[in-house]
């Protein structure tokens, strides 16, 4: 029985390995396509570039196995036995501390607003200084994490009580737009990126398997149409939060 399943997963990652390379084949082809046809320079590092691609390959390959055989169904177990178990309270809980710790361990979050932080400190907006800099990062960073655990609340409350997403969605972006009107200008285009970086490598899997799982797990629900639509608004409330956090600080 070990060996039918260590097959398995041989012939899973053997099959994760081509995908992966299908995938890359295009960004491939455009550098070299330029390097050699518009910039007609030789590849610098030539060994390390490639030493390089075939770490992405073997990266995106493992983790793309790690979602299928771990992420994913993990998610979706937990959404159905709290949806079982009928403790709503519970369950929003568990939906905010879902949202809240993938974001704040979002590798590209973390990047960002450490160079926000920074752009901040050199357009005088805070102290220049190491501990100035990183509180502040911090704090932008917690606020994403904040708003995110609560973009996922409000979404798990859709799919229990049927709200319809356009209105939720277009409503929030009438906030976004009008909060653009008010903010303070050097934290708007940060906003907006935020806005993007929390749908990343760890946030987007367990979420949607929490979407869909949910969905699946209550009568009356389509996980096609009711279990999706959590990360479009993990993607929305940041920008709100973040430009809120703009003007009470600037």
């Amino acid at each position: 029985m070990r060996t039918g399943i260590l097959h398995d997963l041989i012939k899973t990652i053997g099959v994760a390995l081509l995908g992966a390379c299908r995938d890359l084949a295009p960004i491939v082809v455009v550098i070299a396509l330029f390097q050699i046809l518009v910039l007609r320079q030789p590849f610098p590092e030539l060994v390390s570039v490639l030493a390089g691609l075939g770490l992405v390959i073997v990266g995106l390959a493992f983790f793309v196995v790690g979602l299928d055989i771990g992420l994913f169904p993990l998610g979706e177990t937990l959404a159905e036995e709290f949806a079982h178990k009928g403790s709503l309270v519970w369950l929003l809980v568990f939906a905010f501390a879902l949202g809240f710790g993938t974001t704040v361990a979002e590798p590209a979050l973390i990047a960002v607003t450490r160079e926000g932080a920074r752009a901040a400190a050199e357009a005088a907006l805070i102290d220049n200084t190491p501990a100035v800099i990183q509180r502040y990062a911090l704090h932008v960073r917690l606020t994403v994490a904040f708003s995110v655990g609560i973009a996922i609340v409000l979404g798990v409350l859709r799919i229990l009580r049927g709200w319809s997403l356009p209105v939720i969605v277009v409503g929030g972006y009438v906030i976004v737009m009008v909060m653009t009107l008010f903010a303070p200008k050097e934290i708007v285009g940060l906003a907006y990126d935020l806005g993007g970086v929390t749908t990343s490598t760890v946030t987007v899997p367990l979420v949607t398997a929490l979407g869909v799982g949910l969905a699946r797990a209550i009568r009356g629900r389509d996980p096609l149409t009711d279990g999706f639509g959590l990360i479009a608004l993990a993607s929305l409330t940041p920008m709100i939060f973040v430009m809120a956090y703009g003007l009470f600080v600037h």
